[in-house]
């Protein structure tokens, strides 16, 4: 089971024990969060897809560390004029680890469709082979 969630605008495909490094949010160690903003959620074949979110769904995550990324290199100059900036920056994230997938709403409309054609189809391959043997009986 996997479930496809938006955290602070980005998008990211999770599982239970997965362990996600995300952009910073405001929670302490140790503190449990709830992510809403469900997009999808499949369960083998069973998905569900959100318009543009899944009612009622929510992922359980817990937040492990806050963490800075590696050093990006900011360097400015302009040639001639004795101009030279070197500036760094470290971007802030957050690593959590997801708990818990918890599914709500109504299914797929595509998927329900295609369950109904599965078996139409099977009807017809009977019908197909009970007049083929009512043929052969009356030759």
């Amino acid at each position: 089971m996997y479930a496809i969630v938006e955290i602070a605008g980005k998008q990211y495909k999770v599982a239970e024990n997965d362990n996600l490094i995300v952009p910073r949010l405001n929670a302490g160690v140790d503190e449990s969060i709830t992510l809403d903003r469900v997009l999808l959620i499949a369960d083998g074949d069973d998905v569900q897809i959100g318009t543009p979110t899944i009612d009622n769904a929510a992922i359980t995550a817990t937040v492990v560390e806050h963490v800075r990324g590696d050093k990006i290199l900011v360097f400015r100059k302009k040639r001639r004029k004795r101009f030279k900036v070197k500036k760094g920056h470290r971007q802030p994230y957050t690593r959590i680890e997801i708990k818990e997938l918890s599914a709500g709403g109504k299914k797929s409309a595509s998927k329900s469709t295609k369950k109904k054609k599965a078996p139409k189809a099977a009807e017809t391959e009977s019908v197909d082979a009970a007049e083929n043997e009512a043929s052969a009986a009356s030759e």
